[in-house]
């Protein structure tokens, strides 16, 4: 090959290695800016607090969005949901969640009861009172809280639900959740309660408790096309000492 022709070759490679550098960096700032529109709607929702009916779970056009909501019903003598591995304040924990049915009709929702410590760590579930209901099952109650969309589902690392005094589940996963509950479908959205209440476990209204801040990804794009610049500014080196030869 000539010396002409490996200049090109090298010039396309750098060329489209900072190309791919960007576009990765432009990625993490699109993740930047969604992040942040998010947190400035949470805020804003949480300021207003002007409710919306329990029944706004199950509306498929808002199962992105957030919102205040607030409704009377009971919540379903069924087994609760607990979602493993979930850290609070440091600590590693369990999260519950039980179905509540609207008075006015809606289907059934799930509620996030909040975060509870290991009770045993060879079983792996919360407490008997946690596990039987105490303090929640029983007469209608009226509830407020954040509709928001459910952790995401993570890996397929194993079965989402297993058996057990209620149901153990290693991810989120709604479908197997409706199906394990005897539901048809479950909505988009869980309610996330109002610390206030005096019903549930430790919880707070944190939205990106387990992901990261609109901040790391602006490090991290800066740190992509920092990448594309030092990339292009090696090929520059290289192509003039090459010519002083």
């Amino acid at each position: 090959m000539s010396r002409r022709g490996g200049r090109i070759v090298g010039w396309t490679a750098a060329v489209l290695l900072a190309l791919a550098f960007a576009g990765l960096g432009q990625w993490q700032l699109g993740r930047m800016h969604d992040k942040r529109a998010m947190l400035d709607a949470v805020e804003q929702t949480l300021t207003e607090r002007q409710a919306v009916p329990l029944a706004q779970a199950a509306d498929p056009h808002r199962q992105r969005d957030y919102d205040w909501a607030a409704g009377r019903g009971r919540f379903l003598d069924t087994p609760a949901f607990v979602l493993d591995n979930q850290i609070h304040a440091g600590r590693p924990g369990l999260r519950v969640y039980r179905l509540f049915a609207p008075d006015a009709g809606a289907p059934p929702l799930l509620v996030d009861l909040g975060w509870v410590p290991i009770a045993d760590r060879t079983a792996r579930m919360p407490s008997a009172e946690v596990l039987a209901g105490d303090g929640v099952i029983g007469p209608p109650m009226d509830l407020r809280g954040l509709l928001a969309p459910p952790p995401s589902a993570g890996l397929a690392l194993g079965p989402a639900i297993g058996p057990g005094p209620a149901w153990l589940m290693t991810r989120f996963d709604a479908q197997a959740i409706a199906s394990a509950a005897g539901v048809p479908t479950l909505p988009p959205r869980v309610l996330r309660l109002d610390p206030a209440l005096p019903v549930g476990y430790g919880r707070d209204l944190e939205i990106l408790p387990n992901t990261l801040p609109p901040e790391k990804h602006l490090g991290y794009a800066v740190q992509w096309f920092g990448l594309a610049l030092t990339v292009l500014v090696t090929a520059l080196v290289l192509t003039f000492r090459k010519s002083r030869r």
